[in-house]
């Protein structure tokens, strides 16, 4: 580190040079809508809602007044079976508590997410009848959960 150090006091042009390296390359890739000329920009793609966990879709099935063996046995185990034949599953993980059932698809990482939404929605609605309970209908949760959820604003004033 003291090498480092004494190599930076002796050296100021080149640290100086590096820094200014830096901050062009931080002003060509910055995901903002800039204009400067001379600098060639290749702007890093910025999601409205960025995608920082794993791809994870959750069916929410309502069953009130049941037991959780009941649950269990009745919905949760026979629709974690249904839904396992999914492509690109990595993981399925089923919860049964007192009058409903979740259970968590982890989808591989390769795999689209709206596209995992739709195989599920398929999935469901071609469940043969009988396989769950009369009255017992699951449900996709929703489509951006709180896990990680972050929005990129931006503010422009009516000024040119």
């Amino acid at each position: 580190m003291n090498r480092f150090i004494s190599f930076c006091l002796n050296n100021k042009l080149v640290v100086f040079l590096f820094v200014v390296f830096l901050m062009v390359w931080g002003i060509a890739v910055a995901p903002f809508d800039w204009d400067i000329h001379g600098i060639p920009r290749d702007p890093v793609p910025v999601d409205a809602i960025p995608d920082i966990g794993e791809n994870q879709q959750i069916v929410f099935t309502a069953w009130p007044g049941r037991s959780p063996q009941d649950i269990e046995d009745q919905v949760t185990y026979p629709l974690t079976s249904a839904l396992l034949g999914i492509p690109g599953i990595k993981t399925v993980r089923s919860f049964s508590m007192f009058g409903f059932s979740s259970v968590y698809m982890i989808f591989k990482e390769e795999v689209d997410f709206y596209w995992s939404r739709s195989r599920i929605l398929e999935k469901l609605n071609s469940l043969p009848s009988g396989t769950l309970p009369g009255g017992v209908q699951p449900v996709l949760g929703p489509d951006a959960t709180a896990l990680g959820q972050v929005f990129w604003y931006t503010l422009e004033g009516r000024d040119d």
